[in-house]
């Protein structure tokens, strides 16, 4: 497994992931989306991943201008306001290759090989 944890030191999910993954010894890299978010490529991997851009937008961030104005973008122009305004996404994002998730999800974490 390669797994890879994007989120922030603040966000309680991603300190919970975290600590998923060291509890059974998984190794992992931490990405602070703070100082270095998504690659536009990670992103669509994700994206695709986890059925959509819905599924990633946080309903309950605290940018809610930003998602507003990103739901009613056009849907050429929504994935670079994305890309721009990362702190819009749920977060952990947990990539392990082509696999992804959103949010923190152990059950499906415990199936990935």
């Amino acid at each position: 497994m390669n797994i890879q944890i994007f989120g922030t030191g603040k966000c309680f999910d991603t300190k919970k992931a975290m600590r998923y993954f060291k509890e059974r010894k998984i190794p992992f890299q931490m990405i602070d989306m703070k100082e270095k978010g998504l690659s536009k490529g990670e992103y669509q991997r994700v994206r695709q991943a986890v059925g959509g851009l819905d599924a990633m937008l946080d309903p309950k961030c605290k940018d809610q201008d930003t998602v507003t104005l990103i739901k009613y973008l056009a849907e050429e122009d929504r994935d670079q306001k994305v890309l721009e305004n990362q702190q819009v996404l749920k977060t952990p994002i947990v990539r392990n290759g082509a696999q992804a998730t959103v949010g923190y999800m152990p059950d499906v974490w415990k199936n990935w090989k």
